[in-house]
C-alpha cells in the first residue's frame, strides 16, 4: 500500500467510536523504515477552522485493522494528543 493511499482512509477509535480524521503524516524508524505511529490531525481551534493545536500519534500497535476506506485504532485519545510543533 502507498501513503497516498493510506492518507485517504478514515481513522476510527473503536473505544469512543469517533473519527478522528484522515492521516497527514507518518512516523518511520530511519535505521529499520518500520512505520512506528500515524499522525493525524487534531480538531481546529474554532469549530474545526483556524488551524490546529493539537494531532493524534497513534502508535502502530494500537491500529486493529486496515480495510478499504477505513482504518480502526484503539487508543485512549487523552494519551495520545499531542500539541503540535
Amino acid at each position: 500500500m502507498r501513503f497516498c493511499e493510506l492518507k485517504q482512509k478514515e481513522v476510527i477509535n473503536v473505544c469512543t467510536c469517533r473519527s478522528l480524521g484522515c492521516i497527514s503524516d507518518l512516523e518511520i524508524d530511519c535505521h529499520s523504515g518500520a512505520i512506528l505511529a500515524l499522525i493525524v490531525p487534531g480538531p481546529g481551534k474554532l469549530c474545526w477552522f483556524l488551524g490546529r493545536d493539537t494531532e493524534f500519534i497513534i502508535p502502530w500497535d494500537c491500529i486493529e485493522q486496515i480495510g478499504d476506506d477505513i482504518i480502526l485504532v484503539r487508543i485512549k485519545e487523552d494519551d495520545c494528543k499531542k500539541p503540535c510543533l
